[in-house]
C-alpha cells in the first residue's frame, strides 16, 4: 500500500488515470433514475484520492479545460449565431432571462446566506449543472487583487460547493421539468406533444415515405413484371409517379432485361417479363404484388451498394424548407432522411420539422441518388479520423489572446479570461466551419474526446488539488448549502416556465424544451422526452442550449465581480 502511495505521489499523472477510471465507472451506476453522472463522481473521487497529498501542476487543468471550452463553443457555434435570425430569436431573447435568473438567484441566496465568492461560484455551478464556471470562476479569482492564500482557500471552496449542490440541481432540474412543470402548463403534455406533432405534419408520416423516422428500414425488392402489370410499355416515371399518387413514393434503381441488367432511368420503358429492383420504406413496399407483379429473388438484381450518408445543411435553397418541400425536389428521388441532428440532438423527423443551417441529416439510399443529394443540400459528413488541428490550435490561440485582455475598472481587472476567450472563439470557429464546411473539421469522436474528456480531466485534477481542504470545507459550508442550492435551481425553472407561458406564449412542449436548454440541462430534456413520450422538445432545445451554453460559463467570470 505505502508503495502504491509513494508511486502516485511520484508520478501525479497516474493519479489523475486512476481518479478517471473509477470516476467513470461509479458514474455508470443508477438509483432508479438518479445517477451521480461522471463528472461529480470524478470530483468525489478526486478528492479522496487528493488526500494523499499529492501535488498536479495547474497547467495540467488549464490545458484540458481550453481543450473543452473549444469544443463545447465549436459544437453550438452554428445554432449560436443561427438563432440570431427572425425565427430564433423569441426563443434565444427567453434563453437570456432564464440565464439572468440563473445568475441572479444563486447571488440573492448566497448574500443571505452570508456565503464569500468561492461558495457562491460553486453554488452557481453545481445547481445549474454548469461545470466549466468552477475553471471560469477560478481564473477570475486568480486575477484579484488579494493575497495568494486569500485566492486559494476561495478557489479551493468552488468545488465544495459543486458537490454539494450538483446533486439536485440534476436529478432536480429534471424531476421539477417532467413532473412540476406540465403542472404549471396545464397537465397532460402527452396529448398537447402530440398536437404539436400534427402541427408538424406528424399525421402525414404515415403517407410520406420519404420521410422516416430512425427505426424505420429501406428494403429494395426484385419484382416480375407480369403482362397484367400496368408498368408493363410505360416508362419508369411514369411508373414511380403512379405509386406516388397512391400513396406509396417508391423508386426503381435497376432492372433486368434478360440476362442484362441496367440502371434504371426515367424515361426507360418497361416491359413483360421484366425484374425491377424496387425499393422504399417497407409499409409502402408490402403488398406490393398486388399490382400484378411477382416477388421473386434476384441476388444479382438486388446486390448494388446503398449508403448511409450524413450531410451537413448548407446551401441557402435547402436553409429552412420543411422536410415536406424537400422531398418534392428532383435531387431528392431515390433518398430518405433517416435522423436529422442539431448540436448533436436528435430532432423529430417530421413533414414540417424546419431544417436549419449546420443540422446534419442522415440519408439512405444508393450511392447514385444519395451523391447527388448530398451536393444539392450541402457537405457530405463523410467518417474520418483526421481533424483539422490548425484551425483547432489557431482557434484556441486566437481566443485565448483575446480573453487576456483586460481593462481596469475601480481597480479590478476585468477580462474575459482565456478561459472565457477560447468559448468565443469555438462559437466563432464553429459558425466559420458551419458557413465553409470545406475546412476546420473536427470530428464527432474527436469533438467528444475534446470535450468531454478535457472536462474531466480538469475536473479530475481540481478534485485532487482541493482534495486535502474539501473536508474542511464541507464542515464549514454545511448542511444549509444544499438547501440553498436546491432553491437555486428550483426558483428560476418555476419562473423560467411560467414566463414561457404568459410572456413568451410558447408551446407547452416548446416552453419545457426552451427552459431544458437554456440551463444546458441534457437528462431534463431525456426526462421531458420520457414524460411527453415524444421528440418534440427538442425543437425547443437546440438553441437555446446554445445560449445558455455560453452565458452560464460567462457568469463564472460575473459572478466573482458582483461578490467582489
Amino acid at each position: 500500500m505505502n508503495w502504491i502511495v509513494s508511486t502516485l505521489k511520484h508520478y501525479p499523472e497516474l493519479a489523475v488515470f486512476l481518479t478517471l477510471a473509477l470516476g467513470y465507472f461509479i458514474g455508470r451506476f443508477k438509483i432508479g433514475s438518479f445517477s451521480l453522472g461522471s463528472v461529480t463522481s470524478v470530483l468525489l473521487v478526486g478528492v479522496l484520492i487528493g488526500q494523499l497529498d499529492i501535488v498536479i501542476s495547474p497547467d495540467v487543468k488549464s490545458v484540458f479545460f481550453l481543450m473543452f471550452l473549444f469544443a463545447v463553443g465549436y459544437g453550438v457555434g452554428p445554432q449560436f449565431f443561427g438563432g440570431l435570425k427572425k425565427d430564433g430569436l423569441p426563443q434565444m431573447l427567453f434563453a437570456v432571462v432564464v440565464c439572468v435568473l440563473c445568475l441572479i438567484c444563486p447571488f440573492v441566496i448566497a448574500k443571505l446566506m452570508g456565503y464569500d465568492m468561492g461558495l457562491t461560484a460553486g453554488m452557481l455551478a453545481g445547481s445549474q449543472t454548469i461545470s466549466a464556471v468552477i475553471g471560469v470562476a477560478s481564473d477570475t479569482i486568480n486575477q484579484l487583487g488579494i493575497p495568494k492564500a486569500e485566492k486559494l482557500m476561495l478557489i479551493n471552496k468552488i468545488p465544495v460547493a459543486y458537490a454539494v449542490t450538483y446533486i439536485f440541481g440534476t436529478a432536480g432540474s429534471a424531476w421539477l421539468l417532467s413532473s412540476i412543470g406540465p403542472k404549471l402548463l396545464g397537465g397532460n403534455l402527452i396529448e398537447k406533444a402530440k398536437e404539436l406533432e400534427v402541427q408538424l405534419g406528424g399525421s402525414a408520416i404515415g403517407n410520406d415515405p420519404s420521410i422516416t423516422s430512425a427505426y424505420d428500414r429501406v428494403i429494395y425488392n426484385a419484382y416480375k413484371l407480369s403482362a397484367q402489370s400496368y408498368a408493363v410499355n410505360n416508362t419508369v416515371a411514369f411508373v414511380e409517379q403512379k405509386l406516388e399518387s397512391s400513396g406509396r413514393r417508391l423508386f426503381i434503381q435497376r432492372v433486368r432485361k434478360g440476362d442484362k441488367i441496367i440502371d434504371a432511368t426515367p424515361d426507360l420503358v418497361l416491359e413483360e417479363n421484366d425484374v425491377i429492383a424496387l425499393g422504399g420504406r417497407r409499409e409502402y413496399i408490402m403488398n406490393y404484388s398486388e399490382n400484378h407483379e411477382q416477388e421473386v429473388l434476384d441476388v444479382e438484381l438486388l446486390n448494388f451498394p446503398l449508403e448511409v450518408l450524413k450531410v451537413m445543411v448548407v446551401k441557402k435553397d435547402v436553409v429552412n424548407k420543411r422536410l415536406i418541400e424537400l422531398k418534392n425536389q428532383k435531387f431528392a428521388h431515390g433518398v430518405v432522411i433517416r435522423s436529422i441532428q442539431r448540436s448533436g440532438i436528435e430532432m423529430p423527423v417530421l413533414p414540417n420539422t424546419q431544417l436549419n443551417k449546420g443540422d446534419l441529416i442522415t440519408l439512405i439510399g444508393t450511392v447514385r441518388d444519395t451523391e447527388l443529394a448530398a451536393k444539392q443540400i450541402g457537405y457530405p459528413d463523410r467518417i474520418t479520423n483526421a481533424s483539422d488541428m490548425v484551425f483547432v490550435g489557431l482557434g484556441i490561440v486566437l481566443g485565448g489572446l483575446f480573453g487576456a485582455m483586460s481593462l481596469t475598472i475601480g481597480g479590478i481587472p476585468l477580462s474575459f479570461t482565456t478561459s472565457g476567450g477560447v468559448l468565443i472563439a469555438g462559437l466563432v470557429f464553429g459558425w466559420l466551419r458551419g458557413q465553409h464546411p470545406t475546412f476546420g473539421l473536427v470530428p464527432e469522436p474527436a469533438l467528444w474526446v475534446m470535450s468531454n474528456v478535457g472536462l474531466h480531466m480538469f475536473i479530475a485534477v481540481v478534485g485532487i488539488s482541493a482534495g486535502p481542504s474539501f473536508v474542511v470545507g464541507f464542515q464549514e459550508a454545511g448542511w444549509g448549502l444544499f438547501l440553498a442550492g436546491a432553491a437555486a435551481t428550483a426558483i428560476p425553472i418555476i419562473i423560467s416556465i411560467l414566463i414561457g407561458r404568459y410572456v413568451f406564449k410558447f408551446h407547452p412542449i416548446i416552453t419545457l424544451g426552451c427552459v431544458a436548454g437554456s440551463r444546458t440541462t441534457t437528462a431534463a430534456l431525456g426526462a421531458l422526452q420520457d414524460a411527453v413520450q415524444s421528440k418534440t422538445p427538442a425543437l425547443g432545445y437546440t438553441v437555446t442550449y446554445a445560449v445558455g451554453n455560453t452565458l452560464l460559463i460567462i457568469w463564472g467570470v460575473i459572478i466573482i465581480i458582483i461578490m467582489s
